[in-house]
Formats: structure tokens, sequence, C-alpha cells
């Protein structure tokens, strides 16, 4: 099995695996209850929160720990706009993670009007389009940091001044580049950053907000008790730990992955096959976004599958859409373009042998169905 399909996720690492089962023997206790089993669990859980926040360069204050990146989002993009006194304008792009867009459509049935800003034909946000639809009455900005989809990154410390300038608050999901790229230089800036554990060799089901401390952020559902009383239920210890612990030994290098992404590029046939990103400064170059024209996504999926070659169509997220990923669409590509689509995304443990069995793989199906599609002479 060839497995290109980090971006929707990972395998647990071993040092997460056995910082896992190491906590869920020995510290099980309930982080909210006053008696020593209890503080153990509790003094974990804050040398977590200080890792996270450490890597993001904020302060730990700030990091409240949630289920997964979807409700982390969710969490964030509610908790800011309700708590803002600015007004119910919010500005976002197309191409947000799917957790994104439910949060902005319950603001909509609350009374909130949404901008939703395309990508320019590169992928990312025009920032000259974002000041111009910025008004008097708009509360928060909410735009990713690298897109799970085409892998652009985003000018993510550019529109935090730009929000900071307009007195508006600005939350980055950052699930797709944390520990990948450095977050520093725009993390002090913003009012709420998600990130999640699954990405990097964490567990599934583990992720975490940082919230700016010194805000007056309303809870979603007051009366709850944990975690600054923004969220209820008691803390996943085990999971906690192990994302701690994947932060602390993940390990990405942009220049190991742009040789595996050239390699790529160099193996296939590119008269049939379209790359879909941004210029070399705003691309992750693990995340790889192809279509062929005239061929379903969905079908390349299947034949790479059967070849034990795993790939998706885009974010997992987004599997049951019918109109093809929200990236490509928000780059004016059409409808059967997009529907066209897929992914390829690498990670640490990616081989250049794995990405030669690939290429060759899908040179092949491209050729089967050009044959296909050949009229008969």
């Amino acid at each position: 099995m060839i497995y290109l399909d980090y971006a929707a996720t990972s395998p647990m690492s071993k040092s997460a695996i056995d910082t896992y089962v190491e906590v869920a023997n020995s510290y099980f206790g309930n982080t909210a209850s006053l008696h020593d089993e209890g503080g153990k669990a509790q003094a974990l859980i804050q040398e977590a929160r200080k890792i996270i926040a450490r890597k993001l360069g904020v302060n730990e204050d700030g990091i409240l720990f949630t289920g997964s990146g979807t409700e982390g989002n969710i969490l964030a993009i509610l908790s800011l706009a309700r708590a803002s006194n600015k007004g119910k304008h919010i500005i976002t792009s197309i191409a947000e993670h799917t957790s994104v867009h439910a949060a902005m459509n319950t603001l909509e049935l609350e009374g909130y009007e949404i901008t939703r800003l395309n990508f320019t034909e590169k992928g990312i946000i025009d920032l000259e389009q974002l000041k111009a639809n910025i008004r008097t009455d708009t509360a928060l900005i909410s735009i990713q940091h690298v897109n799970s989809e085409i892998g652009s990154i985003q000018p993510v410390e550019q529109i935090a001044h730009i929000a900071k300038e307009n007195n508006i608050r600005y939350h980055v999901d950052c699930v797709q580049s944390f520990c990948k790229l450095s977050l520093l230089s725009f993390a002090k800036l913003v009012d709420g950053i998600t990130v999640s554990a699954h990405k990097i060799g964490g567990p599934k089901g583990c992720g975490a907000i940082y919230l700016n401390p010194s805000l007056l952020v309303k809870p979603l559902f007051p009366g709850v008790t944990h975690e600054r009383g923004l969220r209820g239920g008691t803390l996943d210890t085990p999971a906690i730990a192990a994302m701690a612990m994947a932060v602390e030994k993940f390990e990405y290098s942009i220049h190991d992955q742009n040789q595996l992404r050239n390699q790529f590029k160099e193996a296939l046939d590119t008269d049939i096959c379209t790359w879909v990103e941004a210029d070399l400064p705003h691309q992750l170059p693990s995340i790889c976004g192809l279509y062929i024209k005239g061929v379903e996504g969905q079908l390349i999926l299947l034949k790479l599958n059967e070849s034990g070659i795993c790939i998706s169509t885009g974010s997992a997220c987004d599997i049951n859409s019918a109109s093809g990923t929200k990236a490509i669409l928000a780059m004016n590509y059409s409808l059967n373009e997009a529907r066209s689509f897929f992914r390829v995304s690498f990670g640490s443990t990616t081989t250049n042998e794995e990405i030669e069995q690939v290429a060759n793989r899908l040179n092949k199906i491209m050729a089967e169905e050009n044959m296909r599609k050949a009229p008969f002479t």
C-alpha cells in the first residue's frame, strides 16, 4: 500500500502511541478532580498546553483543547463573532474548510452578513479585494493559512495587519500548516488559531485553539466548566499528551518535500495532467492539486485504489459534495474541471520510489482513458 493522503490524516507516530498508552495507564484521573490522581492529570495537561503555546509563540492561557479541528473552528468563530460589539458583518473565503462554512451558516441564521471572497488564479486571497470589502460593521475575518485542497499559503501576516488597522478580530485555520510552517510571524497578531493533532502524527479526535486571553469571549454554552468555561466535557488526557508529543517530535522539511513534488511533476505526462497550484513562495509542496480534463477525479481515485495507492479528491470532509472541491471553484475553474480534481499529498515517510510508482500508474491510467475515448477508425 502506498499512502499519499497525508492532508486528510497521517498515521500516528510511535512516540505518540507510546505516550497515549502510558498516560492512559498511569494518568487516568479526571483533570477537574481535586484528589492527587486528578492533580497528576491536570499537571500533564498544563505541560501540553505550554508545549503547544511555545510552538505557536502565544500565551499558554489562550490555549484550549478541543475534540478536533472542526470543533475548534466552529468554537473559535462563533465565540469571537458573538463577543464582538462592532456589528454583524464577517469576511471569509469561498475555499475555507467545511467547518468554517458551517460556522458561517450558523451565524447567517442569527442575522450576520457573510462576504465570501474568491481566490486569485494562483489560489490566494487578493488583499486589495479584502480591503475593499471591509465595512464599519465588519466584526471578524476568518481566512485559513494553508488551503487543504491545493496547498496554497495565504498572506496571513498581511491580513492580520489589515485586521488590526481596522479593529477587526481575525481567526486563522492553521490545521494544515501547524508544525509544517512557522506561525510565529503572525500568531501574536491574531485573535484565534485552530490546530489539530492527526495531521502531524497525533491522535484523531484531538485539537486545540488559541483565543487571545485579553479578549472577553462569551461561551457558546453558558454554564459549562471545563477549559475556562468555553468547552464542556472531561478532557481526553491521553490524547492531549500524545498530541503534545507529536508536536515536539514532528519533522517537516520544505526542501525534501519540494524534491518529491518536482520529481512527481517530472514523472507525470504534463500534456494531459494540469496542476492547480500557487506560485512557489505561496505553495506548501506536500499538497499537490491536479486534474485530467474529461476524467472524473473519483475515477482516478478508484483506479489508483485498485493498485493499492491512496489519494483523495479533496478534503475528506467534502467527500459527499457533488460540486467538486471549493478551492478550484474559488479560482474560477469550471464545474467540470472541479469534478476532475484530485489531490496527492506527501508525508515525511514518502519515498522517491513511491512517487515514481504513482506517477507511472497515473500515466498508464491517462493513456487508457485516452484510448477509450478515441474514435474508432
